[in-house]
């Protein structure tokens, strides 16, 4: 119906991307983003680094693979649209020792079923050439991988929503969610919003969020923080693009990498410990109530077990700056602690499953009248055009 409302919990990008997509889809309906922080894409948007991925990881036939692909001509268009940063700027995926080629080989292979452009495996002599002080026996090269400001993106998105006569409520944080006849009551203490239909997109509190409106225990968010140094500035040159390691099958994370940023800037990083807050940006940073829901939860128990060796690894790299720059060292050889100071930290929304299993792929959720995005990490924000699509094509699909 076109004079219906439909609410989004959460002005990050993908919500935000949500938000306008709905706008657009059906001119009419009134769009109301619910935000509890004061400012939009806090969380993981405005930690993000800032690259547009091209879809090389991806398993084919995956929801990731389908939307990054499709994502990054849509996010491509509309950054050129409205003037946004977009610089393809490529990417090195680089293995360093022999038992990384049949990977990197598998890689290769996989991007190609996704289509990713362009892609190719050069030498150790073509390594030097796009990247001269990089190290590796060969690699992927991406030249397609771009980089952006994910931040500007969600305030772009946020005044498409508003322009169209939408509302982006900030402040506003969920705190009740009623299935009511004809509806959905968000609740923000004593304050009541009423829609026809709700989404959420709640990013490191989707679980909780999601229980609220009486979702399934599953899967629930672990925080991990990734923590960045960054290139001195008289380093910088050092690196011309994106130069990653091939990456460990077993894990989410691609690994310690170099990004340059639209700023000029370069990250190294980030590595991926366990947070002991939701929004644990610091390590100081420690929530009683999320240790406690972690604790509870057989997942995490299932999980440590499995992987608390490269857990240890990833701490001793938190704590010691020499450590975090050693595996570094193995992509551009010479860059040690000397050449980098401490940058800043994101908090990934990490999905796990009760059996302990680190969910890889997007997970969406739609009941009756509300629907929820239960996982969205990276590549989220690359692929947050589609996503905002598919969610849409989702709500309004007939049953």
């Amino acid at each position: 119906m076109a004079d219906e409302t439909i609410g989004v919990v959460g002005a990050g990008i993908v919500g935000l991307a949500t938000a306008r997509e709905i706008a657009l889809r059906r001119p009419g309906t009134r769009v109301v983003v619910l935000e509890k922080e004061h400012e939009v894409s806090r969380h993981q948007t405005g930690h993000n680094s800032g690259v547009v991925h091209a879809g090389i990881y991806y398993p084919p036939g995956s929801l990731k693979a389908d939307l990054t692909v499709r994502g990054v001509a849509l996010l491509r268009a509309y950054c050129q649209d409205r003037g946004l940063p977009y610089r393809e700027i490529g990417k090195l995926v680089v293995a360093v020792r022999e038992d990384e080629l049949g990977r990197m080989a598998r890689l290769y292979e996989r991007a190609k079923h996704n289509h990713v452009p362009d892609l190719r495996t050069v030498s150790r002599e073509e390594i030097k050439e796009l990247e001269p002080h990089a190290g590796g026996i060969a690699a992927l090269h991406s030249p397609r991988t771009a980089i952006t400001d994910y931040p500007a993106i969600a305030r772009e998105f946020a005044k498409d929503v508003t322009d169209s006569g939408g509302e982006v409520r900030l402040g506003f944080e969920v705190t009740g969610i009623t299935t009511v006849p004809g509806g959905v009551e968000v609740a923000s203490g004593p304050e009541r919003v009423a829609v026809d239909r709700l989404v959420l997109c709640a990013g490191l509190q989707s679980d909780t969020v999601a229980a609220l409106a009486r979702g399934g225990p599953e899967p629930r968010i672990v925080p991990f923080r990734g923590e960045y140094m960054l290139l001195k500035p008289e380093r910088a040159h050092l690196v011309r693009g994106l130069i990653y390691p091939v990456p460990d099958p077993r894990y989410p994370f691609l690994g310690v990498h170099f990004t340059p940023r639209v700023d000029g800037s370069v990250e190294v990083g980030p590595n991926a410990v366990l947070a002991l807050a939701r929004e644990g940006y610091r390590r100081t940073r420690v929530s009683p109530r999320d240790l406690l829901g972690l604790a509870a939860y057989p997942g995490t128990w299932r999980m440590a077990a499995r992987h608390w060796r490269t857990g240890v690894k990833e701490y001793r790299g938190s704590f010691s700056a020499a450590a975090f720059m050693k595996d570094a060292g193995h992509y551009v050889p010479g860059v040690g602690v000397h050449d980098v100071v401490r940058g800043g930290a994101g908090v990934r929304a990490q999905a796990l499953d009760r059996d302990g299993t680190l969910v890889d792929d997007f997970r969406i959720h739609r009941s009756d009248r509300i629907t929820a995005v239960r996982n969205a990490p990276s590549p989220a924000a690359t692929a947050s055009l589609a996503i905002a699509a598919h969610i849409v094509d989702e709500i309004f699909r007939k049953t």
